[in-house]
């Protein structure tokens, strides 16, 4: 028999949950790598084993952790652990943001294409940019005197 398959004639993705009745998915930002855990629970986020207002204090970062979830309707509808290293608070808020749109997709197939549109599945690739010779930073020269 045929497999699944979609009009495109791609495979259709089946949720990968463990025996736990979790998904993992990885996310990358900046300098940062967030390993994340997804299971449907009450909506407590641990970052580090820290619960998400102590580790990520400012609210827009709180805000951004939370997109994919308000993308799709499912506002403390799940858990999430997950381990961030690497790069600065805003890197790691972007990081965890991608491994939990990821592990989403995984658990509930469904929404990929949604998380999909809204970009949450791509990684975002900008990093900062190196320093030049010649130069003070990246593009900033040297101040020029005339006299």
């Amino acid at each position: 028999m045929e497999s699944e398959s979609n009009l495109n004639g791609a495979e259709a993705k089946k949720s990968s949950i463990d025996p736990l009745g979790r998904t993992y998915g990885t996310g990358r930002r900046k300098e940062s790598a967030a390993r994340v855990w997804l299971k449907p629970g009450n909506g407590d986020i641990l970052v580090n084993g820290r619960k998400m207002p102590n580790y990520f204090p400012r609210s827009v970062l709180q805000a951004l952790i939370l997109q994919p979830f308000s993308l799709v309707n499912r506002v403390g509808r799940y858990d999430v652990f997950c381990t961030v290293s690497g790069g600065g608070l805003s890197g790691q808020a972007g990081a965890v943001r991608h491994g939990i749109s990821r592990a989403l997709a995984y658990y509930e197939p469904e929404l990929r294409s949604s998380l999909k549109s809204a970009g949450m599945l791509t990684r975002d690739r900008r990093s900062v940019e190196r320093k030049k010779y010649g130069l003070m930073k990246a593009r900033r020269s040297f101040q020029f005197s005339k006299r």
